[in-house]
């Protein structure tokens, strides 16, 4: 399947206004592509359009709650209109909620899942509707949790889950039927934006990001990448691939680990805020990229370098494979000697 540069491209992003979208949709007007930003805060999405036009990019807005499938067409339709269609759809919008299961309302449970899960079946469905006969890319941003389940964020998890499990099934059938569009599922580990700041909390305690923490632009770069090289799944940061293979090669230590640490690993220290605003229904977005907290973040992964550059994985490969032997080779020279050096020491 041929995708075009992406400075040939016109893409469409949801949740443009924050974090992983916002760094994606300032990449990839960088980069030439046409953008059209998708978002729920109409002036954040106006001060954008305005910023990269400024720059010289290309850039216009539709105002759209990923929920209400109506809007996301509009959106579709008016980059129809502007731009003469699209050629990769982003489902990057997304929240979560901080809590026990047993104590977060069913209503906030149930809306999770219009945003994080519906919203990504309106989009990709008005997406596919639009490349069946002109081919493009659809990438839907999922989460090492699409694998890996985590407590505290257990509605979060499952529709990653769900997220994942629909883009699986979506890929088998357009590409069942001979449609010329890739379909990829990105699975970030956790990455350094507004993420638990925009979360609905329901713990005493303010939450943060499990450690380590990563830099929103791998993200953003592995989205983009993506959008010009057709790829099943891409996973942002060597953590996400760690935790998603030890939940399914050794779930139960997995699980032990996590259980272990249920109270510590995502707790910031700090005091639960009172009445705090949050994403969950309303736009609680401020054109921030990066989290309010300062943290080490990782800017770098060897592990995507690898992956945009297959290769520098073959010689890291063959590389690692010559130390091994060296090394097995250097031990069996040791085990041959050492007998007589006992020998020799008991004469």
């Amino acid at each position: 399947m041929n995708l075009k540069p992406l400075a040939e491209q016109t893409v469409v992003i949801t949740g443009a206004t924050s974090g992983i979208g916002l760094t994606t949709a300032r990449l990839a007007a960088k980069e030439g592509a046409k953008v059209v930003l998708v978002a729920r805060n109409e002036k954040a999405l106006r001060d954008l359009t305005d910023e990269i036009i400024a720059a010289g990019g290309q850039a216009i807005y539709a105002v759209a709650d990923v929920a209400n499938k109506s809007a996301l067409q509009a959106a579709s339709d008016k980059a129809i209109a502007e731009f003469g269609g699209y050629d990769t759809w982003v489902n990057n919008a997304g929240v979560s909620i901080y809590g026990r299961i047993m104590d977060v309302p069913e209503e906030d449970l149930r809306r999770l899942f219009e945003t994080n899960l519906w919203g990504v079946v309106n989009g990709s469905k008005i997406a596919v509707e639009h490349l069946r006969s002109k081919g493009g890319a659809l990438i839907n941003v999922g989460s090492e949790a699409s694998d890996a389940s985590l407590p505290l964020q257990g509605l979060y998890a499952a529709s990653k889950h769900a997220v994942k499990g629909f883009t699986n099934s979506l890929r088998m059938e357009l590409e069942a039927d001979g449609l010329p569009v890739s379909v990829t599922l990105i699975k970030p580990t956790a990455t350094h934006t507004p993420f638990p700041e925009d979360a609905r909390n329901y713990l005493p305690y303010e939450p943060k990001l499990p450690v380590p923490v990563y830099a929103p632009e791998l993200v953003a770069e592995a989205i983009l990448y993506c959008a010009e090289h057709a790829k099943r799944e891409f996973f942002v940061g060597d953590m996400a691939k760690l935790n998603s293979a030890m939940a399914l090669h050794t779930p139960r230590l997995y699980e032990k680990m996590n259980e272990a640490m249920i109270d510590s690993r995502q707790n910031s220290g700090k005091k639960a805020e009172a009445n705090r605003s949050d994403g969950l229904y309303a736009t609680n977005s401020r054109l921030h990229e990066r989290g309010a907290e300062e943290r080490f973040v990782l800017e770098n992964s060897l592990y995507q370098q690898t992956k945009f550059h297959p290769l520098l994985w073959s010689m890291l490969m063959v590389g690692g494979a010559f130390l091994a032997g060296l090394y097995i080779k250097e031990r069996g020279s040791f085990a041959e000697i050492k007998p007589k050096k006992l020998v020799a020491a008991v004469k």
